[in-house]
C-alpha cells in the first residue's frame, strides 16, 4: 500500500512517473494502490478545496492550461491561443482527436460551457467573469473570450494547479446549476471513474483510459504529455490513522 504525497501526485497528474508508487500487478494488469490523506466525498470539483477531490479531478479530466514545473502556464488541451492587440479578445484553439469518456468529442460549447459553472463559484474565476463581456463559438474546436477590458491574469486562471481547478467537461454535464453537484463523472482525462466498482468510504476505482491522447511535450509539472504507465489505480479509504499504519507494515 502506497500513501500519496506531493511528489507521488505530481507524478501521477503529470504521467511522467507512475511507477514512483510501485504499483503491483493483478489480472487486471499493472494496479496502484494508495490511501490519501482524507475521504473522498465529493466528486464535483468546483465544490470543495479538499486536495482528495483536486486528486480525483486531476485523475479523470484535463484542463484548457496546466502549469508546469516552473510554474509557468503551458498549453494542455488548447493547441494554439492567439490575444488580439488590444488585448481584448482571447482565442483558443482545442487539440485535435480530444474525446469524452463516452466517446463524444471535446468541443469549444463544453469548454466555454465549463470555464461558466467554475467562473460562479471559484474566486478567480469569478474574478475573470467580472472582465468577460461573453463568449463566442467559432466552430467545434475554436471559441473566444471576449473582455471588457484588458485583464492580465488570463491564463493564470484558466491555468491554476490547485484547488477548484477549472476543468473541462461535457457540456451536459458543465450545464448543471453550479450550485447543485454533477451526478456524472465523465471527462477527458488519462482516467476512467469506474461507477460500479467504487464504494465511497471503501475506495475509489481508476482504469486507464485507452483513447487518451497526451502531449507531444515532455511532462513538467501539470503540464505536457501525460502519459499513464499503470492499467487501474485504487484510492483506499482508511480514516483511521491505526488502520493506515497497520496496511503500510504489512
Amino acid at each position: 500500500m502506497t500513501r500519496l504525497t506531493r511528489r507521488t501526485l505530481g507524478a501521477l497528474t503529470a504521467g511522467a512517473a507512475l511507477s514512483a508508487a510501485a504499483p503491483g500487478f493483478t489480472q487486471q494488469g499493472k494496479v496502484l494502490r494508495f490511501v490519501q490523506n482524507g475521504n473522498l466525498t465529493i466528486l464535483d470539483p468546483i465544490w470543495t478545496t479538499a486536495y482528495v477531490t483536486r486528486n480525483h479531478g486531476y485523475f479523470i479530466y484535463d484542463t484548457l492550461f496546466a502549469t508546469d514545473g516552473n510554474n509557468a502556464v503551458q498549453p494542455q488541451m488548447v493547441d494554439k491561443y492567439e490575444v488580439s492587440p488590444d488585448k481584448t479578445v482571447w482565442t483558443f484553439t482545442l487539440r485535435d482527436g480530444l474525446e469524452w469518456h463516452d466517446g463524444k468529442p471535446v468541443t469549444s460549447e463544453d469548454c466555454i460551457a465549463s470555464i461558466q459553472r467554475w467562473g460562479k463559484r471559484d474566486a478567480m474565476g469569478l474574478k475573470l467573469m467580472d472582465f468577460v463581456k461573453e463568449f463566442k463559438k467559432v466552430d467545434d474546436k475554436t471559441f473566444q473570450m471576449v473582455l471588457k477590458e484588458p485583464y492580465g491574469l488570463v491564463l493564470d486562471s484558466l491555468g491554476k494547479p490547485s484547488s477548484n481547478v477549472p476543468f473541462m467537461m461535457p457540456r451536459r454535464v458543465a450545464e448543471t446549476d453550479a450550485f447543485k453537484q454533477i451526478d456524472s463523472q465523465v471527462g477527458s482525462g488519462p482516467f476512467i471513474y469506474v461507477n460500479a466498482e467504487s464504494k465511497p468510504g471503501e475506495k475509489h476505482v481508476y482504469s486507464k483510459n485507452p483513447k487518451y491522447k497526451p502531449r507531444a511535450e515532455p511532462a513538467s509539472g501539470l503540464a505536457g504529455g501525460k502519459v499513464v504507465k499503470v492499467d487501474r489505480v485504487e484510492i483506499i479509504e482508511m480514516p483511521d490513522p491505526q488502520q493506515q499504519v497497520n496496511a503500510l507494515i504489512n
